[in-house]
């Protein structure tokens, strides 16, 4: 089912990098990602959307304030679920815009089938950065070092996923069942460009208001603002069933498909 959710929020989702766009006395949304989830709780199974997300301070040859964002549920699902889901979608627009499922993306090739490269966090750090980021999680150190010791490294001619996230840096997705240093969550890469971000999602309200808080006090240290927290939402996520849910980037799929370079080349007006 196609639905839409505000624009406007009084409370934006807190995550630490994230910073939201004001709009008067509210914020354009980063993410549909709150209000969606209080349509599985009262009751929905499969929810999509496609619209404008904003992100304050994001420019660059993969970023722009202002993008579109395709984002979808699943009900009784979780991100193994989701990634069936995102595979299906993929090639099925492969072959419908191209033709074909063996893309060529800035002079390489790039093969949508048959096979995905899948790694862990701890694997992708060991391998490309010398450490673990599960055992020992550094918030800042783990960020500089995906950008630009693991990400150049991951191969280029099959999509590729990155796995089993630290919790901590997987603020809206369970744990692991049996390993709760590791959240369900997997990011995909195309062409060594990361398109969409999925979580079998959390629905325990209490752990979420405490890594809410948590969030909170990290962003109040590194002088960031404090966004209040959406007191309906943790209201109701504990009505929401098991889900696994997923953002994928739109702009940056066009630059694939459209073997573009930068967003410069796909949107026709940028902040």
């Amino acid at each position: 089912m196609e639905i839409e959710t505000p624009v406007r929020l009084a409370a934006p989702a807190l995550e630490l990098h994230i910073n939201a766009e004001p709009a008067g006395d509210q914020f354009l949304r980063t993410s549909p990602e709150l209000h969606m989830k209080r349509l599985m709780a009262a009751g929905a199974k499969k929810i999509f959307q496609m619209g404008p997300c904003f992100r304050r301070g994001e420019r660059g040859s993969r970023h722009n304030p202002e993008y579109t964002m395709l984002e979808w549920y699943r009900a009784d699902a979780g991100y193994a679920e989701i990634l069936l889901d995102t595979k299906s979608l993929l090639l099925a627009v492969a072959r419908d815009v191209k033709g074909t499922t063996d893309l060529e993306y800035q002079g390489r090739p790039l093969a949508l089938a048959p096979f995905w490269e899948r790694l862990t966090i701890a694997e992708a750090f060991l391998r490309w950065a010398g450490w673990d980021p599960v055992k020992n999680f550094d918030a800042d150190r783990f960020d500089l070092d995906l950008v630009e010791k693991v990400e150049p490294r991951l191969p280029r001619e099959t999509p590729v996923i990155l796995t089993d996230y630290p919790a901590a840096a997987a603020a809206l997705s369970r744990r692991k069942p049996g390993n709760p240093a590791v959240a369900e969550r997997w990011e995909l890469y195309l062409g060594g460009m990361e398109i969409a971000n999925a979580y079998s999602e959390l629905t325990d309200p209490v752990e979420q208001r405490a890594r809410f808080e948590e969030c909170a006090a990290a962003r109040a240290k590194a002088g960031r603002q404090v966004y209040p927290l959406d007191e309906n939402f943790l209201a109701e996520l504990g009505q929401m069933p098991p889900t696994g849910g997923i953002a994928l980037g739109v702009d940056r799929l066009v630059m694939i498909l459209a073997d573009l370079a930068t967003l410069d080349e796909v949107l026709p007006f940028r902040l």
